[in-house]
């Protein structure tokens, strides 16, 4: 896509780069080439930088710590991060939970909480999915009752596992959709809960992933007492703050511009990589027609994006259109990662793994890890809700049907 930028969003621009270039730490660009998983310090450490900056939140209303970025501006801020090969600041705090906070939270709550997400000095984990309810969400088990506790204080006593929840092992804080009446129908009777990750009771346990990674985790909680002013919004009435939560987790999910970023690195490989029949892999035709289709459903998803962009400028929030982006950008990134696989051929193979940091290059430097990236990648279709799920959400609250 090619945008006319104005001269003040090419002042911008030159901003973005320019800060980006002198403010991310060398060890972390040292570490993303030695292909070394980032630490929490790191992460945090980077989006600390963000906050000294004011850069941390773009879409957050100016009062609580946004910019007041226009559009066009934001979207120069995803593309050049993407250019520049940064980090990306997980979603949970500042994406996911801060939108719930400003749009649902007591005056209390946002105070208590919305500062240190900005300033990156808490991780948030999110517990949502347990083992018999993913896209079923509304069937969650996990229970809260209410409780009078021995200082004379509310407590809701918390009983269940949550699964899948992403850096956990990480996470000071979690926010967590508990069943708080079992009499009701499923929506209607779940709250929404911030539960300190320290408290007694709560297990973190790690799931490895196929690739060998330590990203997911089960959580299980055995009478966690959570204070009663912890309960976002009203009793029962969670349903509401979830799927507000949802549609921004799956406008974020696309990834636009790391997928743009990605696509360039493939093309580089495929130029150089050799094909069965001889030459580089890009002058067969048939792989070339794969990468022209990839890019072109890209640049239509991109316009998706900008619009749900324009759209939370003017005030609105992302809406059921969020499943658009949800679905075309996870299937974008699988195409992704299957093409970079095929690219790679023999030097993408499972077994190189297992290979330390510090060995040898074997064939381009795109190539290692291209196995693990694809077995990753096949989940990205089903958090967040999967993508059968968001045809139906598409087909009623979009089209009507």
């Amino acid at each position: 896509m090619d945008l006319d930028f104005s001269p003040e969003d090419l002042k911008f621009q030159a901003e973005v780069r320019r800060f980006l270039a002198e403010a991310y730490p060398a060890h972390l660009r040292e570490k993303s080439e030695r292909g070394e998983a980032f630490s929490k310090e790191d992460i945090l450490g980077w989006q600390k930088v963000l906050a000294a900056k004011g850069w941390a939140a773009p879409s957050w209303p100016v009062q609580y710590g946004g910019t007041s970025w226009t559009p066009t501006q934001k979207y120069i801020w995803s593309e050049e991060q993407a250019r520049a090969d940064v980090l990306s600041i997980p979603p949970f705090g500042l994406n996911m939970l801060a939108p719930v906070l400003y749009t649902f939270g007591s005056e209390e709550q946002r105070e208590r909480f919305l500062p240190d997400i900005l300033a990156g000095n808490v991780w948030w984990c999110q517990g949502y999915s347990e083992p018999g309810s993913g896209s079923d969400l509304a069937s969650l088990k996990t229970r809260a009752e209410r409780i009078t506790g021995d200082d004379g204080k509310e407590y809701y006593l918390v009983n269940g596992q949550k699964t899948w929840t992403t850096m956990a092992q990480f996470a000071d804080w979690g926010f967590f959709l508990v069943r708080t009446d079992p009499t009701a129908k499923p929506q209607a009777g779940i709250s929404f809960l911030l539960i300190d990750m320290k408290s007694p009771g709560v297990t973190v346990r790690p799931i490895i992933t196929l690739e060998g990674g330590h990203e997911v985790n089960d959580v299980f909680l055995d009478n966690v007492k959570v204070p009663v002013e912890n309960r976002v919004y009203e009793e029962n009435k969670g349903w509401t703050c979830a799927k507000a939560l949802l549609q921004h987790e799956r406008s974020g999910i696309a990834g636009v511009a790391v997928s743009k970023r990605q696509l360039e690195k493939l093309r580089g490989m495929a130029a150089t990589e050799a094909s069965d029949v001889g030459g580089a892999l890009i002058d067969d035709a048939f792989f070339r027609r794969k990468l022209a289709e990839l890019e072109i459903d890209l640049t239509a998803l991109e316009f998706t994006e900008l619009r749900t962009l324009a759209g939370e400028s003017s005030g609105e929030g992302p809406g059921p259109e969020s499943s658009i982006l949800k679905i075309k950008g996870t299937e974008i990134q699988q195409r992704l990662t299957e093409l970079t696989l095929e690219a790679a051929g023999h030097y993408g193979a499972p077994h190189l793994l297992g290979l330390p940091h510090n060995a040898a290059a074997i064939g381009p430097v795109e190539a290692r890890g291209a196995a693990g990236e694809y077995f990753n990648t096949r989940k990205t279709s089903i958090y967040g809700g999967s993508n059968e799920i968001q045809r139906n959400i598409i087909a009623k609250m979009v089209l009507g049907l």
